[in-house]
């Protein structure tokens, strides 16, 4: 006889889970036009910094969404040049331009609405000189462009998980709250780690299956991914995140 126990435990605590979003989004909702979008004062100032400068960059989604996912964006400044390229993909982008790729003149370190960014990855000098011809191409090529859907993709971590599989000198890991990182398309059902140290197969983002050294292993399910992380020690959860030491 099968046990459907685990399953109502699992579908009570997203209910619950469910409620509690509903209910604080309501209570504790920020109006987007008024939300904090100044410097985080992380980045190097453009106006002192000479030398090349590329930092990948993620903070809470706006809203209820943040309890489930994160939005990540690239920031890239050229050697010499006195100003941020920032690289990201958003849903009002396709919906204004045609095209969900944003590359803009921007604050490289802007809270995302309220809520602080994190740096995951910060390259500098002739490392980052080196990747900015390999980012500019990977953008170019990003594939899907023209289509944008908040779950299970193709999204914003979609697009930053391309670039980091494109650019050997980007070896950050994406959080497990990174939904739609997995997602690799409809054609394709195996690609490396966006770390570039390990591999992982996926169909569709729904389900999806990573192993590699700096990953550890992560299954990913529904576009909720669960993982443990051996070096430096973790677990990963869906909502929660990383728990244990950070790989920053």
């Amino acid at each position: 006889m099968i046990n459907f126990r685990p399953l109502y435990i699992f579908l009570t605590i997203l209910l619950c889970i469910g409620a509690y979003v509903v209910y604080d989004a309501k209570y504790n909702y920020v109006n987007w036009r008024t939300a904090n979008r100044s410097s985080a004062g992380i980045a190097p100032s453009p106006m002192i910094e000479k030398e090349a400068v590329v930092q990948v960059y993620v903070a809470r989604a706006y809203n209820w969404r943040g309890y489930f996912a994160v939005h990540p964006w690239l920031a890239v400044k050229k050697k010499d040049e006195n100003f941020y390229t920032v690289y990201q993909v958003t849903a009002w982008n396709l919906y204004r331009r045609g095209s969900s790729v944003s590359a803009e003149r921007d604050i490289p370190d802007r809270y995302w609405y309220g809520k602080r960014p994190q740096l995951l990855q910060s390259l500098k000098g002739k490392k980052a000189q080196q990747a900015i011809p390999l980012i500019e191409k990977a953008v170019k090529e990003y594939p899907f462009a023209d289509h944008y859907r908040l779950w299970p993709g193709p999204n914003s971590n979609t697009f930053i998980a391309h670039i980091l599989r494109e650019v050997p000198e980007l070896t950050v890991e994406l959080p497990p709250t990174a939904i739609g990182k997995d997602f690799l398309g409809y054609k394709h059902f195996r690609a490396p780690t966006a770390s570039g140290s390990g591999y992982q197969i996926s169909i569709f983002g729904l389900v999806s299956l990573i192993v590699g050294p700096k990953e550890g292993i992560e299954l990913g399910i529904l576009g909720l991914s669960f993982g443990i992380d051996v070096y430096p020690p973790a677990i990963k959860l869906p909502i929660i995140g990383r728990m244990g030491f950070s790989d920053i």
